[in-house]
């Protein structure tokens, strides 16, 4: 985006990992993205077609956060296996790991000279590193759950952390003192801090995006614009924009200055799921007594129908229950006892900032018919229609 006038296309589709994508970076000479998936692998994909992606094995289990180094010669990656780990994004696929935390690694994050890593994990602590001599420094303790995301600020002073006890916590990284607390009433997926160093934003887990002014301690810009949780987000670098990606399945490029959304990034393909369940019939037929007893169950239609497009996921249910019928026949009676129990249609249609549900459920007659000698005696109960939206 080189300008607040040219409308986001999409560019490039890249496939090859075999599990859910859990981070993406882009190498700072812009030929390059690193990516990190639940598949326990890392990728390096050129943005040069004719080039090959590289697949990186060293993990043992999911990776969950990657970064190129501000240079862009190295790569880091965080798993669930409690390591971290440098890589050179070369054919080759060198590395080499940093065991210090006891839980899985969340967030992996370079200071802005590259001498430095922090990283965040669900043992409860932030912990720093140097890059050259790749040696652990100290870590901050002072969360009650896990961190999510740890980043550092700009020039390298100060640590933002975001953790599940509700918290983001500012840290002075020369010091190793605790300068900011801010309490939220949900959980904070992701933070980071705006390229002045001033604000921060915080990614929520009640669908909105927050902007914190970190030398007030005040709430700048509050953005309700996703209809899901939002996982991650990254400034501009000349920090007039916002980007927020979200379980909506949509990308938000919002505008700070004007403190409104600028555009909705889609760009996922059409997926269809149908499931269809076919009707069933039991008839049968017994004699007890001198008595003929029939039975006859017919369970009805079940169609299932979900359609993804460009971000927006439809669900239909469509449901045509069962119908039960016993006939009973005695000398000198005949018993009919009907039950029809017919069709319920849902629809549920999730779109950008909206779910709409429109449910619609029919319930037809229930019958049932009597004759003996002399009288005949019929009795109907129907329970009619309902309609929530």
């Amino acid at each position: 985006m080189t300008s607040a006038l040219d409308d986001p296309t999409l560019e490039r589709h890249f496939k090859g990992h075999r599990d859910t994508i859990t981070s993406v970076d882009f190498n700072c000479n812009m030929k390059q993205i690193a990516t990190g998936s639940m598949d326990s692998c890392l990728m390096i994909w050129n943005l040069k077609p004719q080039m090959r992606a590289y697949r990186f094995v060293g993990h043992k289990d999911a990776v969950t956060s990657v970064q190129f180094s501000p240079s862009g010669h190295l790569v880091a990656s965080a798993s669930r296996d409690k390591t971290v780990r440098l890589w050179v994004p070369s054919v080759k696929g060198e590395s080499t790991a940093f065991r210090a935390h006891t839980g899985t690694v969340r967030s992996v994050s370079f200071s802005g000279d590259g001498q430095t890593l922090v990283t965040a994990s669900d043992d409860k602590t932030l912990k720093v590193w140097t890059v050259h001599r790749q040696k652990f420094l100290f870590s901050l303790n002072q969360h009650i759950n896990w961190v999510r995301c740890a980043k550092f600020s700009p020039d390298g002073r100060l640590i933002v952390s975001a953790s599940d006890d509700k918290s983001i916590k500012i840290w002075d990284k020369t010091s190793q003192e605790l300068s900011v607390s801010v309490l939220f009433s949900r959980y904070v997926n992701y933070a980071d801090f705006h390229p002045s160093g001033t604000c921060i934003a915080a990614a929520c887990t009640d669908n909105t995006v927050k902007v914190w002014d970190i030398r007030t301690n005040k709430l700048l810009q509050h953005y309700q614009v996703h209809s899901g949780v939002v996982n991650s987000l990254s400034f501009h670098p000349s920090g007039n924009y916002l980007i927020t990606a979200s379980n909506d399945s949509t990308m938000k490029i919002l505008d700070l200055l004007e403190g409104r959304l600028l555009y909705t990034l889609h760009g996922h393909q059409v997926d269809y799921t149908h499931t269809h369940a076919d009707t069933h019939t039991r008839t049968h037929t017994d004699t007890l007594h001198g008595h003929q007893v029939d039975y006859t169950h017919t369970h009805g239609h079940t169609h299932t129908h979900t359609k993804t497009l460009h971000g927006h996921q439809v669900d239909y249910t469509h449901t045509h229950g069962h119908t039960h019928t016993d006939t009973a026949r005695t000398p000198g009676r005949l018993h009919t006892h009907t039950r029809t129990h017919t069709h319920t249609h849902t629809d549920t249609a999730r779109t950008p900032g909206r779910l709409h549900t429109h449910t619609r459920t029919h319930t037809h007659a229930h019958t049932d018919t009597a004759r003996t000698p002399g009288r005949l005696h019929t009795r109907t109960h129907t329970h009619a229609h309902t309609d929530t939206r």
